[in-house]
Parts: structure tokens; sequence; C-alpha cells
């Protein structure tokens, strides 16, 4: 697998990390008793820490990274095991 390949691939896993990670953690105003800023959704984060979201999300990205290019490598999980049309009756 080519550089630049490996980098795009572990950006798309970063971001989509990302969206897995954001919602862990984060307090209303409500559940932490803290007062809201006039014109403050209810639903606004009061504790929004984009450091620890951001390591979180590289942690785990390139935990998923590892795997995806281990079995690339070494070929665990290949297009014909997911084919499912055997299953549905389709051949």
């Amino acid at each position: 697998m080519r550089p630049f390949s490996m980098l795009a691939i572990y950006v798309l896993m970063w971001v989509m990390c990302a969206f897995v990670v954001l919602p862990f953690g984060v307090r209303t105003p409500d559940e932490l008793g803290v007062e809201k800023v006039p014109g403050q959704a209810h639903s606004a984060p009061a504790n929004f820490r984009p450091r620890v979201i951001v390591l979180r999300t590289t942690l785990l990205s390139l935990a998923v990274f590892v795997l995806f290019f281990a079995n690339y490598r070494y070929g665990w999980i290949v297009p014909a095991d997911l084919d499912i049309s055997p299953l549905i009756g389709l051949k």
C-alpha cells in the first residue's frame, strides 16, 4: 500500500472515529449544575474539551487503522468472506 493511500485511509478513519468519540463525556449545564449563558441552547455542552476529544479520537483511529492494515497485510477477511448472496439464495 502506498504511503499516500495509507494517510488518506487514516484521515478518513480519524474523521469517522471523531463522530464516534464526540458524544462521550459531554454534559449539559443542567447535569453539571452550572448556570447557562443567556441565549445558550439547553442541549449545549458545558464541559466541551477539544484536546481530550482529539486525543481519544487519535488513539481510537490508530487502533482501528492498525487492525485495518494488519487485515490488508495478512488477509484475514477478504471480499469473498463478505459476500452474502449464497445466504439469501442468489447463487
